[in-house]
């Protein structure tokens, strides 16, 4: 079995809770932060929209530097814009992970910013570590934003303290 075959599964099932986790967002708290070192909401949300399609710039291309370049709009804040994003994201990461053959696994990939390297290493680790681990950490932190604005949480790994299944 392909690689990518395997790897389907667990993409698709994160990808559904983090559409949960934005669809719960509360809109009417932009400014929202729970320490003052922490990312305001209004910039979070659609950060983890942008990164699902993070996964494609990593199995389509060898490498990245974010300071070169034009910068891409950020999603808006808003309910209908980010899933949209989140959702044309997805469909474009998707496509490319049931594209990727086995061998491009291996490939050397990079990231930097300006020149000054901040992964260096195989496509493989560029993906699980710098784009579904790094969307699963932004996704827990909105659940912690969720759960001090009361907003229920979604079930990630079994049942959250809001499911209804009688756990």
């Amino acid at each position: 079995m392909p690689i990518s075959e395997l790897l389907l599964p667990e993409f698709d099932q994160e990808m559904k809770t983090t559409r949960i986790t934005l669809e719960r967002v509360p809109f009417d708290k932009q400014d929202f932060v729970p320490h003052p070192k922490s990312m305001p909401l209004g910039k979070l949300a659609p950060h983890v929209a942008e990164l699902a399609g993070f996964g494609a710039t990593i199995l389509t291309t060898p490498s990245l530097d974010f300071g070169i370049g034009p910068s891409r709009p950020r999603p808006p804040f808003e309910l209908n814009g980010l899933l949209k994003a989140f959702d044309d994201n997805v469909a474009t990461a998707r496509a490319a992970l049931q594209n990727t053959k086995d061998d491009a696994w291996l490939q050397e990939w990079k990231l930097s910013f300006k020149g000054k390297p901040i992964f260096d290493g195989r496509r493989f680790m560029a993906y699980r570590q710098m784009f579904l681990n790094h969307l699963v950490h932004h996704r827990a932190q909105l659940g912690v934003y969720l759960r001090l604005n009361n907003k229920p949480l979604p079930a990630t790994y079994g049942p959250s303290a809001d499911d209804t299944m009688g756990f």
